[in-house]
């Protein structure tokens, strides 16, 4: 139990070196993602939902639903054990939440968007890990 525990706390340590798509900084740096956006909860043998709630910078962010693609693919490759994803703008934080909630959590959606090559660079761009 504890060593999942351990393996599950490493969630807000891989999406905080994100780096924002237009700006040098990352998203926890830009308080985007905090320690606390991240929630893990149990859902079955050895398996686990993990909710990320991320603020954009601003009400009208037109980046937020690629801040999310971001989220998304990082922790996908990242995380060590089974689990569910699902990403939502903070409650509040942005003008079109429920539209971008719909789009960044819709498996379809998100694929289609890793098969356009523009958008595939910005988002390896975005979760490369700085050397």
């Amino acid at each position: 139990r504890g060593f999942i525990a351990a393996r599950l706390s490493h969630a807000p340590d891989i999406i905080r070196t994100i780096r924002d798509p237009e700006k040098p900084q990352t998203l926890e740096e830009l308080e985007v993602v905090t320690e606390n956006c991240v929630e893990v909860q149990e859902i079955g043998e050895e398996e686990y939902l993990v909710i990320i709630r991320f603020t954009p910078t601003v009400p009208h962010c037109s980046l937020a639903t690629l801040i999310g693609l971001c989220l998304r693919i990082k922790l996908q490759r990242c995380l060590p054990f089974r689990h569910k994803l699902e990403i939502y703008i903070s409650e509040g934080t942005h003008s079109t939440e429920e539209d971008i909630n719909k789009q960044i959590n819709d498996k379809e959606r998100v694929a289609a968007a890793m098969e356009n090559p523009n958008l595939r660079e910005i988002v390896e761009q975005c979760v490369t890990e700085p050397d």
